[in-house]
């Protein structure tokens, strides 16, 4: 009989670890921080982003939105400066300026800047006929009878044309024109050329406006608008002393310079100034006086 012969078993082999895997990977999106302002933006409609939902109103260059959205803006973090190149002391009210010259007098600030715009798009557009502002003591004076010589002459109260000159079309003629302007007409006067309107009818051009001395006014430069029809402006200024034309923070939210119709109530306020109920107005022509004609020569 042949014992039975049993091998032995082999040793147990410990299988070698498996490689570890690498922790997964936390997937992490992080949220693009929004941010109204494109520095490299070099005019509004490139510089200032409208709010998350909205779009500017349409709006061409013929047009007085289109004028102001294109209108060239100085680099992103520019000081407004006053007239004579210093900076004003508030920095913190603006979000940007546009380059616009002020001239070298303390002539262009809140009222002259507005009518500084009309005046420019005007002469963008060739309708020269449409450059005619009213001094306060109502005196129109208008851009074509300067531009063919004509020259106010003022006594006391009393303002007449007076053909000296020779007839000037040039832009810097122009920018004369504007400047005689501004030495005798302000909030008073612009503001027996506008109506009142509801917020509800608002577009480019439009503005709060406080007639009075001293009172002050800022334009609507910019609309967007959301799907429901809900609004948004932005709002611009000069101030006093005369100072570049600055486009304004909105004290309720600074880093959003939007205003939101939904937002507006009264006292209306804005960095520089508080608006009441019934200063939203729109510019508009004024009749001409007979005896205006009359006086000239």
């Amino acid at each position: 009989m042949v014992d039975n012969i049993t091998e032995p078993l082999p040793e147990p082999v410990t299988p070698e670890p498996l490689p570890s895997l690498p922790p997964a990977e936390e997937e992490v999106i992080a949220e693009e921080v929004f941010s109204f302002i494109d520095p490299s933006g070099t005019n509004l409609e490139t510089r200032i982003r409208p709010p998350k939902g909205y779009v500017r109103i349409p709006s061409d260059q013929k047009e007085l939105t289109g004028f102001i959205r294109s209108y060239p803006l100085k680099p992103d973090g520019s000081e407004v400066l006053l007239y004579d190149g210093t900076p004003k002391s508030n920095q913190h009210a603006h979000v940007a300026v546009f380059d616009l010259d002020t001239g070298d007098r303390d002539l262009q600030q809140c009222a002259d800047s507005i009518l500084r715009v009309y005046a420019e798009y005007f002469w963008s557009i060739g309708d020269y006929d449409r450059i005619a502002f009213h001094l306060t003591n109502g005196f129109l004076m208008e851009y074509t009878k300067w531009r063919d010589g004509n020259r106010i002459v003022v006594d006391g109260n009393n303002v007449k044309w007076s053909k000296s000159k020779s007839y000037n079309d040039s832009y810097e003629e122009f920018v004369r024109y504007l400047m005689s302007v501004f030495t005798y007409a302000g909030t008073l006067s612009l503001s027996q050329e506008c109506k009142p309107i509801d917020i509800s009818e608002l577009r480019p051009g439009d503005m709060f406006l406080q007639g009075g001395s001293p009172g002050h006014c800022v334009l609507i430069v910019d609309i967007a608008e959301d799907s429901d029809g809900n609004r948004a402006f932005l709002l611009a200024q000069s101030y006093m002393p005369a100072q570049e034309f600055h486009i304004l923070k909105n004290p309720q939210h600074p880093e959003d310079p939007w205003y939101y119709v939904s937002e507006i109530t009264y006292p209306f306020q804005t960095p520089a100034w508080t608006f009441d109920e019934g200063s939203l107005v729109r510019w508009g022509d004024f009749p001409l006086n007979g005896a205006m004609i009359d006086s000239i020569e």
